[in-house]
């Protein structure tokens, strides 16, 4: 991470079908503010009134198809590029000085039949998926005597179980977390909370996509916490994706040619039916 500004992202939404009337600026303050006078609640309900802003102003813009154009080829590196790197030890160690590994934890087992947070799903006989993610950083500190950080970002759903379930890790290794934004549903007619208490239905409540892991985790403290350490890059996935890990050719690819973010990708096949698919519209990478 560098000290600078970067722009927003911006997240694309349909419309509602029932049209409301523009909302007062003091409106979503002022119904925040008679919930919750926490600072942190506070930045929170501005992001989310910052994405409302957005879906409002942004609604009526269209798609101009005709300017949609395939990945320049120069935009994706081959991996077979990359790996013929070779790293001595004291190589490998000062590159992972850099670096620490963050986790999606915010989802629950719901869909598996399971309740509490998806990582502590069983998936192999007497290891969850935390055990599996916190043993391959094992392996990786052990194997080059670093000391990679796990990170995870729990939501209101996942954190205090997450909490206990961790303590365990805390002697194998570094073991971080900090909690995701939690937002207000939303009247489909007034875009206005439906949350009448902050302590009330959970279900009023929700935490937003993956996408608020920069704002949270900066609002959490542990971005200068990270940076204070000399953490430069954070490798992020999600809790129950094994099959990606810390990878030292990429991570030194970012380092030597000063990317500010890089993404691993793969071709698509007949079944990935869903996600987007990544295009330049108006020279710009979407």
């Amino acid at each position: 991470y560098q000290r600078r500004v970067h722009g927003e992202s911006r997240m694309s939404v349909p419309p509602s079908n029932t049209q409301s009337p523009r909302r007062e600026p003091s409106t979503f303050a002022a119904w925040a503010h008679s919930l919750n006078q926490q600072p942190a609640f506070l930045t929170e309900m501005a992001n989310c009134e910052d994405m409302v802003h957005q879906y409002r102003t942004s609604a009526d813009e269209k798609i101009e198809w005709d300017l949609i154009e395939p990945l320049p080829t120069a935009s994706c590196v081959p991996y077979a590029s990359l790996a013929t790197a070779s790293f001595s030890a004291d190589e490998a160690r000062a590159l992972l000085s850099k670096v620490a590994v963050l986790r999606l934890n915010g989802g629950l087992g719901t869909t598996m039949g399971c309740t509490g947070p998806k990582s502590v799903i069983e998936i192999r006989p007497g290891l969850t998926f935390l055990d599996v993610c916190v043993q391959q950083i094992e392996h990786l500190n052990h194997q080059y005597g670093s000391d990679v950080p796990l990170v995870l970002m729990n939501s209101f759903n996942t954190h205090t179980d997450t909490l206990k379930i961790i303590a365990p890790y805390q002697k194998r290794l570094r073991v971080l977390s900090f909690m995701q934004s939690r937002f207000p549903r939303l009247h489909a007619g007034t875009l206005l909370p439906i949350a009448s208490t902050y302590n009330g239905d959970l279900e009023e409540w929700y935490p937003p996509g993956h996408g608020d892991v920069y704002h949270a985790l900066q609002a959490s403290g542990l971005l200068d916490s990270l940076i204070r350490e000399g953490r430069e890059y954070i490798f992020i996935s999600n809790i129950d994706n094994l099959s990606a890990t810390l990878d030292l050719p990429i991570l030194n690819f970012m380092h030597q040619n000063h990317r500010e973010f890089v993404m691993e990708v793969t071709n698509k096949s007949m079944a990935d039916v869903k996600g987007g698919t990544l295009i330049r519209y108006r020279n710009s990478l979407k």
